[in-house]
């Protein structure tokens, strides 16, 4: 099931290297584990959550213009002290580094760079109202089309991104292929990447492509399996594409 279910190859010194800013992040416990620990998880238990945060600072801390976006989004068996745990986890390893929730609409690279900020993190939890660097979970929206077909994928995609004018908010486009039961039963022994990602890949590839980014456009972009084809460079380019009238850059 591992190939099911592991949607990166790179670890997040790869990635960030690569050029991704903006990580999906899914924490859980272990159950009957002594020592409490905190995993990332999706649908089996992954990397402990301290190395990988101590990871991402470190190239925070050699890069310091770089920004990186951390959506704490699914909580799996965890219970209040295991998000006190995480919250402390997160002041010991990033302290300012992390940008206070503000709006969103304030956010910019040059407010950040002036105040020394890194790190911005989203936390889809009741507890982000209790912590001033916690950004709560519904300022950074993730429609999900839940569907194996491309054509379907780009067309809800589209429609979220007109619908994203009334949020105001961060937002997030998932250029990700869901598969179903029978379809895993179909292709058990090649897996996500061999069975879906890389055949839907030129499809999903050319939508990315003609897109926009801008506050009737797009935003955060997140994929499976980053590495494949153009997609980073391609998401990377969309940033000095401007509105009709805009100068360029």
């Amino acid at each position: 099931m591992r190939k099911w279910l592991a949607t990166q190859t790179m670890n997040f010194t790869g990635q960030l290297g690569a050029g991704i800013r903006y990580f999906d992040l899914r924490i859980s416990t272990k159950p009957r584990d002594p020592d409490n620990e905190l995993y990332f998880a999706h649908g089996l238990f992954s990397a402990k959550v301290n190395e990988g945060l101590e990871e991402i600072n470190a190239f925070l801390t050699d890069h310091r213009k770089e920004v990186v976006f951390l959506d704490f989004n699914h909580f799996y068996g965890m219970q209040k002290y295991h998000h006190e745990k995480l919250v402390q986890m997160l002041k010991d390893i990033y302290g300012n580094k992390m940008c206070p929730a503000i709006f969103a609409q304030e956010v910019s690279l040059k407010y950040l760079w002036e105040k020394d900020y890194q790190v911005l993190v989203f936390y889809h939890s009741p507890v982000a109202l209790e912590v001033p660097f916690l950004w709560p979970g519904q300022m950074m929206p993730a429609p999900w089309a839940n569907t194996t077909d491309p054509e379907k994928l780009i067309q809800f995609l589209q429609a979220s991104i007109t619908e994203r004018r009334k949020k105001g908010s961060f937002f997030i486009s998932q250029v990700v292929l869901t598969p179903k039961a029978s379809t895993v039963v179909k292709g058990v022994a090649s897996g996500l990447r061999e069975t879906i990602t890389e055949r839907a890949l030129p499809a999903m590839m050319q939508w990315v492509s003609t897109q926009k980014p801008g506050e009737s456009g797009i935003n955060i972009v997140t994929a499976d399996f980053v590495e494949l084809g153009d997609f980073i460079s391609t998401v990377i380019k969309l940033n000095y594409v401007f509105d009709e009238g805009e100068a360029n850059t």
